[in-house]
Parts: C-alpha cells; sequence; structure tokens
C-alpha cells in the first residue's frame, strides 16, 4: 500500500522553497505527493480527506500557524481522521512549536533541521499506526 502524504501551504504564505524541496525528498522516499498552496484549514483537512493521506505536513514562515493548526486539528477530529499524522515547519517560535506539540502536531521542523528527519519520523509513525 502506497504511503501518501499531503503538503500545504496554508493561507496566503508564498514562502514555499522549503516545502517543494520536501515535495520532491518525499517523492524519493517512495511516497506520494499531494501538495496544495493558498488554502484555509478546513479546506487543507477536506483534500486530506479526498485523497485518503496518512500524513499532513503544514509549512508556514508568515505567521498565524497557531490559528492554523487549531482549526485543522479539530477539523480533522471532527472527520474522525485523528490518525492522520500532521508535522508542522517553517519559522515557528520554540513555544509555539510547544504548543502545537501539546495538541497533537506529531514534530514541528524548523531551519537546520534535515528533510530525513522528516521523512523518518513520518515513515515511523505510519508504520506504528498501520500495525495498531
Amino acid at each position: 500500500m502506497a504511503r501518501r502524504i499531503l503538503l500545504t501551504k496554508p493561507t496566503l504564505d508564498a514562502h514555499d522553497r522549503g516545502v517543494r524541496y520536501l515535495a520532491r525528498r518525499f517523492r524519493d522516499a517512495g511516497f506520494e505527493v499531494v501538495f496544495t498552496n493558498f488554502l484555509v484549514a478546513s479546506e487543507i483537512a477536506t483534500v486530506a480527506a479526498q485523497e485518503g493521506v496518512d500524513a499532513i505536513g503544514v509549512s508556514s514562515s508568515c505567521g498565524g500557524h497557531m490559528a492554523v493548526f487549531e482549526e485543522l486539528m479539530a477539523a480533522l477530529q471532527s472527520r474522525g481522521m485523528q490518525d492522520v499524522i500532521v508535522v508542522g515547519g517553517g519559522i515557528i517560535p520554540p513555544a509555539d512549536a510547544a504548543a502545537l506539540r501539546a495538541m497533537g502536531v506529531a514534530q514541528v521542523f524548523g531551519p537546520g533541521d534535515t528533510a530525513d528527519a522528516a521523512i523518518d519520523l513520518v515513515t515511523r509513525r505510519i508504520g506504528a499506526s498501520s500495525a495498531e
């Protein structure tokens, strides 16, 4: 069964160089990658449901990430999609990263983290959730 990940830049955040690089790296690691730009959280959840993804990676580089993640996690919960792994990345302050992890985001990656670290985490978490 193919592993599928949705990588997204929410709202009007156009700083997409990093997430596009991750899309290539996830693809090269054997994932089917769905990429979206400029969606609000409820639309991201809808795309995730329609595409049947195992994981969602949200990249934020211009602020507003707390509201996006709060709305996304609530939208996934309301759709019964708690098993979808959510990771964040971009320019997210450490205190916000801790708050995101507390709300269920698996990990928050930032400058200096490697694509391999993100791929490894998502691969492990998908394996763990499919074994349950």
